[in-house]
């Protein structure tokens, strides 16, 4: 005899993190698309542009990586903002307040990325724990138990 059973039944485990090189070669491959195809749609010299892409991108990854990866996504994405966003292209240069603020901003939207998925997970872990209050058979309004 079959017997149907409900796929949602029981506890769901809270998704388990993407390994750290994965996400740094995710941060490489799509920094340096993301800056070819920046550069030949907008145009070369538009780096405030770049960094706003390359932001959102680090986000995005840190949306499925561990606290860990973030400064290494924030390090890869400022290398391709750096050594192709901005002329002379193909040379990295350090400009202290500039590539600092970069670097932050860089940092900040990985770990915003990241601290997000972890506060949605832990909202979805939390809303399918069900606590045995005792009142479950409670009408309120009868104040009697329904057996």
């Amino acid at each position: 005899m079959i017997e149907w059973v409900p796929l949602g039944r029981g506890a769901r485990p809270v998704p388990r993190p993407v390994a750290a090189p994965l996400v740094w070669a995710a941060a490489f491959g799509g920094a340096l698309a993301l800056v070819a195809l920046l550069n030949g749609i907008v145009g070369l010299g538009r780096p405030g542009f770049a960094l706003a892409v390359l932001s959102l991108l680090a986000a995005l990854l840190g949306l499925c990586a561990r606290f860990t990866a973030a400064p290494g996504t924030a390090l890869l994405c400022w290398l391709s903002l750096n050594g192709f966003a901005i002329p002379p292209a193909g040379t990295l240069t350090w400009a202290s307040r500039r590539d600092a603020l970069w670097l932050a901003c860089l940092l900040g939207a990985a770990l915003v990325g990241t601290a997000l998925a972890r506060l949605a997970h832990a909202r979805a872990a939390y809303r399918r724990l069900t606590t045995a209050t005792g009142t479950e058979g409670v009408d309120p309004a009868a104040g009697a138990r329904d057996f």
